[in-house]
């Protein structure tokens, strides 16, 4: 099944948003996988949306175009999954954070400086340690299906990636 991708592309003064709209978990994955082929090392991806609401099956799509061979889980209880492919892939999941001194305790600040690419569960819980060029995505639950999603992805003007 396609998915129906819609370039809002609206322009504020620092932001562009696209609207995806995914029609079930795999559709989900595969909207991952042709995202991550414009995604580099060095990018964060910080990805907010309620529990269930596609985050984790994102990360399965978007580890699959680089090639890793773990199985690719939520990170809910270790906080932070490192999977091997072809570049390294950092999936951190901040929902049992409680507080800034925990994520120093991790070492958190660390992983931005590392070759590879972050992408944040419950972000919100971290906005202070975000670089500036962090790529937003926003799941959403659609009312119409229970596997409808709608993502909204929200980034710099100024980053790198062309997505």
């Amino acid at each position: 099944m396609k998915s129906d991708i819609k370039q809002i592309n609206v322009k504020n003064n620092k932001n562009i948003i696209k609207t995806i709209v995914s029609n079930s978990s795999k559709d989900t994955e595969n909207i991952a996988y042709e995202f991550a082929s414009k995604v580099h090392s060095g990018d964060t991806l910080a990805l907010k949306g309620d529990l269930a609401s596609g985050k984790t099956t994102f990360t399965k799509g978007f580890c699959k175009y680089f090639n890793v061979i773990e199985n690719v889980t939520s990170p809910t209880y270790t906080i932070i999954n490192e999977y091997s492919g072809d570049i390294p892939i950092f999936h951190i999941d901040c929902y049992r954070i409680n507080n800034t001194k925990e994520l120093l305790n991790l070492g958190i600040e660390e992983y931005f400086d590392l070759d590879g690419i972050i992408l944040i569960e419950w972000p919100e819980k971290i906005l202070d340690f975000l670089p500036e060029n962090t790529i937003i995505i926003n799941f959403e639950h659609n009312n119409e299906s229970n596997n409808k999603r709608i993502l909204k992805i929200e980034m710099n003007n100024n980053i790198k990636s062309k997505i």
